[in-house]
């Protein structure tokens, strides 16, 4: 175990680790205090087999949800990697024209702004894990993490008041539709849980304020991400340091989460996320 980055590390030099009881122990704990911890894994698995058993015994030993589905028509991992628009047989026609799917913002080579995973959900995922099969070797695609306590020490307190309330309209990504009956929930961007420990929920292209003090404190959220004295408590974790058989597990309501354009096309990593839990 070491500190890189103030990121910690841990090497798993067999595939064996993910079922040491002693391991999963180590990693549960490390994800309650700090919530991220980084993986070397010393061997190939470019079918997440420690991953999916490490989640597997977190389930077991310590009471972790297991994982979710991505959307309608996808299972536990999602490949995030630059793809050109897919076409889909567009059914309300006679003829084979087709249109193009909707594609999530992780699936092209765009940036992607401060975030936390599944926002729009009514039980968004407490983690979620990164494994780097492929990383961007052109000096693109960088993850950067915010701690959300760290965060919100730049906000007003009248601003963090009004992040609690339910005053905000999430919509659904049209990538991420399971039930065509349920496309936005109402809800907060904070909440506590029964340990007294503040989570934030955060997409700012799919929320809309419903009220005006709603509108106030989600503005200056956002020109405190947007602005230069945040930077200082940003980690931003580069490519050469998040290399092939990096693993990064990483709690979704402690840690905001950003990424900068990609550059290599052949930039892969894989996603998974688990423990799903109300938002309240």
């Amino acid at each position: 175990m070491t500190i890189v980055q103030d990121v910690l590390l841990l090497q798993a030099p067999s595939v064996d680790c993910a079922q040491e009881r002693d391991h999963i122990n180590f990693l549960n704990s490390s994800l309650e205090r700090f919530g991220v911890v980084k993986i070397d894994i010393g061997f190939e698995d470019d079918q997440c087999r420690y991953l999916e058993q490490v989640i597997r015994n977190l389930h077991q030993y310590h009471g972790h949800g297991l994982p979710i589905d991505h959307s309608a028509t996808r299972g536990w991992f999602w490949d995030i990697r630059p793809m050109a628009p897919v076409k889909q047989e567009d059914d309300s026609t006679a003829s084979n024209s087709s249109v193009p799917r909707d594609q999530a913002r992780s699936e092209t080579a765009r940036d992607f702004p401060w975030h936390t995973d599944c926002s729009y959900e009514s039980s968004p995922p407490r983690y979620f894990a990164l494994q780097v099969l492929q990383n961007d070797r052109c000096g693109g695609g960088t993850l950067s993490i915010l701690n959300v306590e760290r965060l919100l020490g730049h906000l007003s307190e009248a601003s963090r008041s009004s992040l609690y309330h339910p005053e905000y309209s999430i919509s659904v990504p049209p990538e991420f539709i399971k039930n065509e009956g349920q496309r936005q929930i109402v809800g907060s961007i904070l909440c506590d849980d029964e340990n007294g420990n503040t989570g934030l929920r955060f997409r700012e292209d799919i929320f809309t304020p419903l009220t005006k003090a709603a509108a106030s404190a989600i503005e200056e959220l956002k020109s405190v991400l947007s602005g230069p004295e945040i930077e200082e408590e940003i980690l931003h974790l580069h490519s050469e340091y998040m290399s092939r058989g990096s693993i990064i597990l990483v709690d979704n309501r402690k840690w905001l989460h950003a990424r900068n354009e990609v550059k290599d096309p052949e930039r892969h990593l894989r996603r998974v996320r688990w423990d799903a839990c109300a938002f309240r």
